[in-house]
């Protein structure tokens, strides 16, 4: 049970919660109160202000729209505007470029340029919208004006500027196919690249604006000219520099010595020297034209279109490879000519020539690659002209010297090598040196020395000593020989004559046995066979003895005649002409040498010194002056 005085304690407690709740619902009913009283106000305000807004709102749409419509009319004047000072612009394009074509493009083509699209434009803009006006004539006027000037600006740079390039300079850009240093130092700068990139300029312009393409035609004319004069230059400085020192100099090179020659001559023995300057200066001429007209391409690749490219290309080069083409024609009728009058030295020029042409057609047919057919045959034409002449020269060189007559003031009375045949192996030789070229026509190079060697047999027949004919004809076989074994011929002619070597060898000892029994006719006198025969130390009878002084006369004298006549013939080669006394010396020497040796002691005179008039040691000396025009 809970105390009295708890449970008033408690009450008290719970009656004070009572009374502060109770005052905590009277402040939020009183809240509730003034929050609903808050609402309605702003309900009362909303409204009214929907209201206000959905006035401003009836008043502010209308202006809206008319001040867009009134934006949009601004935006259209304005166009409208703009519309009209780009029409009336063109009106004045006339007024405000006349003048700057009038006075041409030279120094200010930028400016140009730029005058002559406004033109363009004009022009297009009244063809389109007024086909009918006065200004669109105007424009069109001045645009041709413009156009012509264009033209005439192009050739006045393509002429002012193309220049001859100089010959010591094209000789430095062959030469730089075998110095590659020099190479990179030869350029060839045909325009200054100011006036190139203003060429270039007109002449897109001519294509994209003016429809014009007789510019092209200006510019191969131009350039056709500087090349023809370039090689003409070329082949005339040869022929100053040939007057000289027989070679062009080439100067232009800062590495090169200047009295350094490009090319070293080469000496052609019977060759004249005018000949050789021709010859060499056709085939600079014509690695000229290579190099040069390689270069022609580049610049026109910068300048002429595309698809004019070629057909310009072959219209530039034309008269210059004309001319290449008609100079070697013209040597293939002179070596035509020279042929008939048997003047085959002059007929070697072709060789030279034809191999370097050989040589340089694969150049030449790059080069030449796009160019019309006839332009690309004619180097082919040429090369068979000049193979056919070649051939036709061998075949009637051989008959030549079958049918070359046996002419007796024409014999060397020395019995040395005739003319003939230096000429005949000259001719082969120089051949060798166009193997390459030649070699179809060297094949055949047996019947020139079979007619050569029957020919020489004929000719040794004029001799009346036939001592002299075998030494003639040892001389010639052994200078054929020696000069085979020289060169490649011998192996040539061992392809189609195996034993030719040998049977030479054999023909020279042959000739050499001929010669030496002329020596018989003297040895025969003291020969043993032919001497008495006597007892030793037995008075000798007259008729011995007459025999013995026979003997002895019969020998000086033989020996002084084929001294003093043989003393007078020429044997060249130094080797056989001492094998050939020696062998002689040794025979008589020895049999000399046994005769008096036999004979000298014998009481066969009171005047031994009448007949023994030579020891041996002297015989020995007098075979050693043979051969010898100086002895």
């Amino acid at each position: 049970m809970i105390p009295p005085q708890e449970a008033s304690a408690r009450r008290r407690e719970i009656e004070d919660k009572l009374k502060q709740e109770e005052e905590t619902l009277s402040f939020i009913r009183d809240s509730l109160e003034k929050s609903d009283q808050l609402t309605k106000n702003m309900v009362s305000i909303l409204s009214s202000f929907e209201s206000r807004l959905m006035k401003l709102e009836n008043s502010i749409i209308p202006v809206h729209k008319q001040t867009e419509n009134l934006q949009r009319l601004q935006e259209n004047v304005e166009k409208t505007l703009s519309c009209l000072d780009h029409v009336i612009s063109y009106y004045h394009v006339a007024s405000d470029t006349e003048k700057i074509i009038r006075e041409g493009p030279t120094g200010r083509l930028e400016e140009y340029l730029g005058s002559m699209a406004k033109i363009q434009k004009a022009v297009e803009y009244f063809q389109d919208n007024s086909p009918d006006s006065p200004e669109l004539n105007k424009v069109k006027l001045l645009f041709e004006r413009g156009k012509e000037a264009l033209e005439s600006e192009f050739r006045s740079l393509m002429t002012r500027h193309s220049k001859v390039v100089s010959p010591v300079l094209i000789l430095d850009l062959i030469s730089g196919d075998d110095d590659l240093e020099a190479q990179e130092d030869v350029t060839l700068e045909h325009l200054p690249e100011s006036v190139l990139q203003d060429v270039i300029r007109i002449s897109r312009w001519l294509v994209e604006y003016g429809r014009n393409q007789d510019f092209m035609n200006v510019y191969y004319q131009i350039r056709s000219s500087q090349l023809d004069r370039s090689i003409k230059g070329l082949k005339e400085h040869f022929h100053k520099s040939s007057s000289s020192s027989g070679v062009p100099y080439s100067p232009a090179i800062p590495n090169k010595r200047k009295d350094t020659p490009t090319k070293k001559p080469v000496k052609r023995p019977g060759r004249d020297d005018m000949l050789d300057v021709e010859t060499d200066a056709y085939i600079h001429c014509v690695s000229a034209f290579v190099k040069l007209a390689q270069s022609e391409y580049q610049l026109l690749a910068d300048i002429i279109p595309e698809h004019h490219q070629k057909k310009t290309f072959d219209s530039l080069i034309q008269d210059a490879l004309d001319g290449l083409m008609l100079e070697g024609e013209n040597i293939v009728s002179a070596a035509r000519k020279a042929i008939v009058r048997h003047d085959f030295s002059t007929v070697l020029t072709v060789f030279p020539i034809l191999r370097h042409l050989k040589q340089t057609k694969p150049e030449f047919d790059q080069v030449l690659q796009g160019t019309a057919a006839s332009t690309k045959n004619k180097l082919p034409g040429l090369i068979t002209s000049m193979e056919t002449i070649g051939a036709k020269a061998l075949e009637d060189f051989a008959d030549n010297i079958k049918n070359d007559p046996d002419k007796e003031y024409n014999m060397p009375k020395d019995g040395t090598v005739h003319e003939l045949t230096s000429n005949a192996i000259l001719f082969l030789q120089q051949l060798l040196d166009f193997q390459e070229t030649a070699g179809a026509m060297l094949a055949s190079q047996g019947k020139v020395l079979g007619n050569l060697q029957l020919n020489l047999l004929s000719k040794s027949k004029v001799y009346e000593d036939p001592a002299l004919s075998a030494i003639f004809l040892h001389n010639n076989y052994n200078y054929i020989l020696k000069s085979l074994e020289k060169s490649e011929l011998i192996q040539l002619v061992a392809v189609t004559q195996k034993t030719a070597e040998r049977s030479y060898r054999e023909h020279i000892e042959q000739q050499i046995q001929t010669y030496q029994r002329s020596w018989l006719k003297v040895t025969d006198y003291i020969a043993e066979k032919n001497l008495p025969v006597f007892q030793p130390g037995v008075k000798l009878r007259d008729k011995e003895r007459q025999i013995i002084k026979e003997r002895f006369k019969g020998f000086n004298d033989g020996l002084e005649e084929l001294c003093k006549i043989q003393k007078a013939w020429a044997i060249p080669d130094t080797e056989q002409r001492d094998r050939i006394r020696q062998a002689q010396k040794t025979i008589v020497k020895e049999t000399y040498g046994a005769f008096l040796q036999k004979f000298g002691s014998v009481p066969f005179t009171k005047n031994p010194e009448k007949y023994i008039k030579y020891g041996v040691e002297q015989v020995g000396d007098m075979i050693d002056r043979l051969f010898d025009t100086s002895a």
